[in-house]
């Protein structure tokens, strides 16, 4: 690989990441509620920061538009594309023909309720100041990307799935896997999808223009705090990203017998409730003793609720996560065989609807050899090579690996805390992600020339 270098200084780097931070802030604010982060598709709240990031791309030179599904798009043209009026021109939609394909880099500005202010957002952030650093002016003073790539920056719009319980919706969009049978999805007020497209001005009959081809993109990086603490315990600011953890998502009932509380001896007793809480409890043990997977009963609810009544029902989740399918299917198995066990002894039954099922996506050789050059760019000498860690949360690049090759950097989060107010990141870290992001692009381009 060549030796590309960033021609940028330490002081533009620190200023970019202060802007980052600052504008991490400012999003902070746009929510839904005003004591915490609550910011979900196709809100006022997510139209605001979309009108903010589009300011953003502007600043930064890229013409911008919001596409089908709601996420916000920036492109930066090669020097030699026609000129399209620039970034004055804003919002305006690309062509699908005969343009230059573009590498992809972004995050969500969407949130879970009750959120952290840089999960996903200091990643579009991250994003928009590479490209700041990198732009170059064009024939007619307009800022241009001098790779043989374009360069956009997407800030997807519900990688989370707060809404409507489906997550990565935007990104699906983007990689030409929106299904159908989603219109039909309702919010905790029974507004559809369908409906909630057109409150917010979209036309749910054309979701699918937001959909790129590969042809469209060369790749897509992302920036993105850990949500864990293994950088941090290693004292470490940066990480190349290998896969992103499988994951199967299920809603569990436990089926009983409610009768009183008082007049029913134990061995009449089929608690719906206690079976399910051993279940619960056998997750957190069979996942314990395998490598790499992770087990999270989320949210567990008994019915009829009363305190004087056996429970007869009871509701549970289960999220599974593992680094390769295999494995995470195979401990499901495990599990259902213990629920197995658990009903009959306490004569009890069960069942099992899996709303979510996303296969391990694996990070692509090459991005992972220059995200971890990237890296190397701001080590000193003699360092040890960079920490190479797996994803156990979900990210877009999971929907987005369905049409392009998938690299993502994992920036260091104090104490590993996310999806909470204390979820953290520091601007000197964040001033290494920028610098780190944008040599990793500089190291593609130079590969992308060699293989020219």
């Amino acid at each position: 690989m060549g030796d590309p270098r960033l021609d940028a200084s330490a002081e533009e780097i620190a200023l970019a990441a202060r802007r980052v931070m600052t504008r991490c802030d400012d999003l902070a604010k746009v929510s839904a509620d005003s004591d915490r982060i609550a910011r979900v598709y196709l809100s006022p709240e997510h139209a605001r920061v979309n009108r903010l990031a589009s300011r953003w791309m502007r600043e930064v030179g890229m013409r911008t538009w919001q596409d089908a599904a709601g996420n916000q798009v920036g492109r930066l043209d090669v020097l030699d594309s026609p000129a399209r009026g620039g970034a004055a021109a804003g919002f305006e939609p690309p062509r699908r023909h005969n343009e230059t394909p573009a590498l992809v880099l972004g995050s969500h500005l969407d949130t879970v309720l009750d959120a952290g202010r840089y999960d996903g957002i200091a990643g579009v952030l991250i994003a928009l100041e590479v490209v700041r650093l990198l732009a170059v002016p064009g024939p007619d003073g307009t800022p241009r990307s001098p790779f043989p790539f374009a360069i956009e920056v997407i800030a997807f719009s519900d990688e989370e799935g707060t809404r409507f319980g489906k997550a990565l919706l935007g990104s699906s969009a983007v990689a030409g896997t929106w299904a159908d049978d989603w219109w039909s999805l309702t919010d905790a007020d029974g507004i559809t999808l369908r409906q909630a497209f057109l409150e917010f001005g979209l036309d749910p009959g054309r979701v699918d223009e937001a959909a790129r081809s590969p042809r469209d993109v060369v790749g897509y990086l992302e920036a993105h705090i850990e949500q864990g603490p293994e950088l941090d315990r290693r004292g470490e600011s940066l990480a190349v990203v290998s896969s992103i953890a499988s994951a199967r998502r299920f809603q569990l009932v436990v089926s009983g017998e409610a009768r009183h509380a008082g007049g029913t001896p134990y061995d009449m007793r089929h608690d719906a409730l206690l079976g399910a809480s051993e279940a619960a409890l056998a997750v957190e043990q069979i996942c314990r003793a395998e490598h790499h997977i992770i087990g999270t009963v989320g949210q567990f609810e008994a019915f009829p609720g009363s305190v004087n009544v056996i429970p007869g029902e009871t509701r549970f989740s289960l999220d599974l996560r593992g680094e390769f399918d295999d494995h995470r299917d195979q401990v499901w198995q495990q599990i259902t065989g213990e629920l197995d066990m658990i009903t009959a002894r306490r004569g009890l039954r069960w069942r099992a609807l899996e709303v979510h099922n996303a296969p391990a996506v694996m990070c692509a050789p090459l991005f992972r050899d220059v995200i971890a050059e990237g890296i190397r760019s701001t080590l000193s000498p003699g360092a040890e090579e960079p920490a190479t860690l797996f994803s156990r949360a979900g990210h877009d690049g999971m929907s987005i690996g369905a049409i392009t090759d998938v690299g993502m950097l994992f920036l260091r989060n104090p104490d590993g805390i996310s999806h909470h107010p204390d979820e953290s990141v520091s601007t000197a870290d964040v001033a290494l992600g920028i610098q780190a992001l944008a040599e990793s692009v500089l190291h593609l381009a130079a590969e992308s020339a060699l293989r020219r």
